[in-house]
C-alpha cells in the first residue's frame, strides 16, 4: 500500500511542493481521476505556515498538507454511489462523475482536504498523481509535490519500504488510519531572556525547570541569557529559574500555544 512521508526538519517553506501540485492540475483534467484544479481557492497539497511564540522567541513551522488518503476514509463513507473509492495501491479517489453534487463528501473529511468546485459542481482533492503513477511512458512515476521537493522533505512509496521509525500521523484520536507520516511535528516550547535587573546583565547558565504532571523539563540558559525548553506536551507548568542563591517561579501553560515569554527578572 502506497504511503507519504514527510519529513518536517528538512522543509525551508520554499512552497515548490504547492506550486507542483497547481502546475500539474490548473486547467489540466486528468480523468477518470479527476477534473482541473481552479487557479485560486484550491490547494490539493497545501505549505501551512505557522508563527510560533512570540516577543523575542519565534520559530516558524512549515508543514505540507494534503488528503491524507485514509484507510478509514470519512469522505468514502459519507459517499453515495460508489463516489469515493479506493484503489489497489490505497489511494483514495474522488469520481469526478459520480461525486457531482455530492457537498457531504467535502464536509465529512476533519482535515479539511477537500475542497468544493463551484463551476463544477463537484468535491476535489489530492489524488496522489495517480495519473502519472500509471503512465508508464512518463518520465514522472510520483506525485509531482514529491517530484517538484528539491530537499526531499516528501516522499512517497511502499509504506513498508518507507522508514517510519518516529513518524506520527495527524489527530491519529480520529480513527481515520491516515497513510501521510510525519517526521518532526512541532512539539510545544517554552522560551525566554533571563537578565539580572541590578547588575542591568544578561544571566547565563541559570537552571531552568519545567514540571508538569507528564514530568520534569531541564535545560540552562545560554551565554545571551536565552532558554529554550523544547518538545513540550501540551500542559501546565511550574517553571522555576535559579541561580547563586537567586530563583523566581512562574506559572506558563502550553495547551494553547507556544510560549515566548517576556525577558525575566532573576532578583
Amino acid at each position: 500500500m502506497k504511503a507519504f512521508l514527510i519529513d518536517m526538519t528538512k522543509c525551508v517553506g520554499c512552497h515548490d511542493c504547492q506550486i507542483g501540485c497547481k502546475d500539474e492540475h490548473c486547467e489540466q483534467a486528468w480523468m477518470p481521476y479527476s477534473e482541473a484544479q481552479p487557479e485560486i481557492g484550491h490547494f490539493w497539497l497545501k505549505l501551512k505556515q505557522t508563527e510560533r511564540g512570540a516577543h523575542s522567541h519565534v520559530k516558524v513551522s512549515y508543514m505540507p498538507t494534503m488528503c491524507n488518503h485514509c484507510g478509514n476514509a470519512p469522505c468514502m463513507a459519507a459517499a453515495k454511489d460508489g463516489a469515493v473509492y479506493r484503489r489497489e495501491d490505497g489511494l483514495v479517489i474522488i469520481d469526478p462523475v459520480k461525486a457531482k453534487g455530492q457537498r457531504q463528501i467535502m464536509e465529512a473529511c476533519p482535515y479539511h482536504a477537500v475542497y468544493w468546485n463551484d463551476a463544477l459542481n463537484i468535491p476535489q482533492k489530492c489524488t496522489g498523481c495517480a495519473h502519472l503513477l500509471d503512465d508508464a511512458d512518463s518520465p514522472i512515476r510520483v506525485p509531482r509535490c514529491v517530484d517538484n521537493c528539491h530537499v526531499d522533505v516528501i516522499l512517497f512509496g511502499e509504506e513498508d519500504q518507507l522508514d517510519l521509525e518516529g513518524a506520527e500521523v495527524l489527530h491519529p484520536e480520529w480513527g481515520t488510519q491516515p497513510r501521510v507520516f510525519y517526521k518532526g511535528l512541532p512539539k510545544k516550547f517554552i522560551a525566554a531572556t533571563v537578565f539580572d535587573p541590578q547588575a542591568q546583565e544578561i544571566v547565563s547558565s541559570a537552571k531552568v525547570t519545567a514540571v508538569c504532571d507528564e514530568g520534569s523539563f531541564e535545560t540552562v540558559t545560554d551565554d545571551w541569557g536565552d532558554f529554550w525548553l523544547r518538545d513540550l506536551p501540551e500542559a501546565d507548568f511550574d517553571v522555576t529559574i535559579e541561580k547563586d542563591g537567586k530563583a523566581v517561579t512562574m506559572k506558563v501553560s502550553t495547551k494553547d500555544k507556544d510560549q515566548g515569554l517576556p525577558d525575566i527578572a532573576l532578583a
